[in-house]
């Protein structure tokens, strides 16, 4: 048998060895794949099979009782939680988008304290959401601001929270417009502002809304920042101002979960059901504006 044979013969042995092990692999990935949708469509069942049976008009319509648990709902918190929502994207997106235009389109990528903030965005995005409702409690609550347990603590809070988000989504839609757009139009003579404002932005459109409602979406699941910044769990009232008192979903789920009473338990599965239907609908947005305006370059 000569050399050449012989390092044939090893090399086919090798392939054979990596073929089996690569197919043993993806089977491991499929089959815990298939574990967590198993999982997942079993926690999902549940959901669906027991919250039917308070989802209902009452559950919109009422306010949280312990003494009518049959007829209880969580208008309170579901307009608490419209509230916040609309105050976070009001604080968050303009500061984000702000904050994603001036690192993509003018910030000195060589300077250093450009490559610290950048880091840091990164670094916060990752942050857990607890962090940012302590940060929220010492220095809005309580600190240099001292507004109290109120809407719009909640709100800083969860813009504090999803800001770092929205400024990487943000310089992601911007850097995707090509850069013949950007020298195009310099080139006729427009500023970089005008490119910026005119051609740029209106481009990124798409990215930019996905991007956001992405990261509200994320927002209105939290439940421990807006604990740790007062939110109450038990509210018979819809807010009125931004210095209300309030509540959102996830609290009032957090609140009638433990409660021992069938009814008061059928009411939580009911408002978990509720929030992920929203969830859903504020997903299939971000997806139907993505294929709706999105183009190719």
């Amino acid at each position: 048998m000569t050399a050449t044979t012989l390092v044939v013969d090893q090399s086919l042995k090798s392939g054979r060895r990596k073929g089996v092990g690569s197919t043993v692999f993806a089977i491991a990935l499929w089959a815990c794949l298939a574990i967590i949708c198993a999982f997942l469509f079993f926690v999902l069942a549940v959901i669906v099979q027991k919250g039917l049976a308070r989802f209902d008009l009452n559950l919109v319509t009422e306010h949280p009782s312990r003494l009518r648990p049959d007829t209880s709902g969580v208008k309170s918190a579901l307009f608490g939680t419209i509230w916040i929502m609309v105050l976070t994207a009001l604080i968050a997106l303009p500061l984000g988008i702000a904050a994603a235009v001036y690192l993509e389109e003018y910030a000195d990528g060589t300077r250093w304290w450009n490559r610290l903030i950048e880091l840091n965005i990164q670094n916060l995005a990752a942050v857990p959401s607890v962090i940012y409702g302590i940060l929220a409690l010492g220095f809005v609550v309580r600190g240099p601001l001292s507004i109290g347990a109120v809407l719009l603590a909640g709100a800083i809070a969860l813009a504090l929270l999803i800001l770092p988000v929205v400024i990487i989504t943000c310089r992601e839609a911007l850097r995707s417009v090509p850069s013949e757009i950007r020298s195009g139009s310099l080139a006729l003579g427009a500023t970089q502002w005008q490119t910026t404002w005119k051609q740029v932005l209106p481009a990124a459109v798409p990215g930019i809304a996905t991007g956001s409602i992405l990261a509200l979406s994320r927002a209105i699941g939290e439940a421990a920042p807006l604990l740790l910044v007062g939110a109450t769990t038990f509210l018979t009232f819809n807010p009125d101002g931004v210095f209300s008192r309030y509540t959102v979903l996830p609290t009032q789920i957090f609140s009638l979960v433990p409660l021992d009473r069938v009814e008061f338990r059928d009411l939580a599965y009911s408002t978990i059901l509720l929030l992920i239907i929203v969830l859903l609908v504020m997903n299939a947005l971000a997806i139907w504006l993505r294929n709706r305006y999105q183009r190719q370059w």
